[in-house]
């Protein structure tokens, strides 16, 4: 079987006899139509998961602020996990941070929506515009039950907490 059949037959044979030609500058023997939508499906990949992870954050997120009663270690966890996935994924590619700042009013209309069919909680309960800045969401530290956004921040003064230096936001 032509290497030009691999891609249909066997993908995964497919891609290391392309790494192999790449490696011996053999360009004029690459499946450079497949490899073009392979390499551009990277890219739409890699911007699915940061929305759907930042999604996922924000549904967390926001269960956790409006249903205080069914705060678990499972939920904490989740929140970390999405939030380590996307800095690494950050960290990988950095390109992708203006995109996540693009979509952070979106995600957040999406995870009201999950938030709303999977709590049964009203619609109006939460509010139009995310609650949480950009910051807050990605902030390793922050949690809304432990956050001094509801508090009046002149009763709190030298008390208010630091934030912490974050990668998400890091240049």
């Amino acid at each position: 079987m032509g290497y030009y059949q691999l891609y249909e037959t066997d993908f995964n044979l497919w891609l290391e006899q392309t790494v192999n030609h790449l490696k011996k500058g053999n360009l004029q023997a690459l499946d450079l139509d497949n490899l073009i939508e392979e390499i551009s499906d990277i890219g739409r990949n890699n911007r699915r998961e940061v929305f759907g992870r930042l999604k996922v954050l924000l549904m967390h997120l926001l269960k956790w602020q409006y249903q205080p009663e069914k705060r678990t270690n499972n939920s904490i966890n989740t929140i970390d996990e999405q939030r380590e996935q996307l800095e690494l994924i950050l960290r990988d590619s950095p390109s992708l941070k203006p995109y996540l700042a693009d979509i952070f009013a979106e995600c957040y209309q999406k995870a009201v929506r999950g938030t709303v069919n999977e709590t049964n909680l009203p619609k109006e309960t939460f509010p139009v515009d995310c609650p949480f800045s950009q910051e807050q969401v990605l902030n390793w530290d922050y949690c809304p039950e432990n956050s001094f956004q509801t508090m009046d921040m002149a009763v709190l003064g030298e008390n208010r907490p630091a934030v912490k230096t974050n990668f998400f936001l890091a240049k």
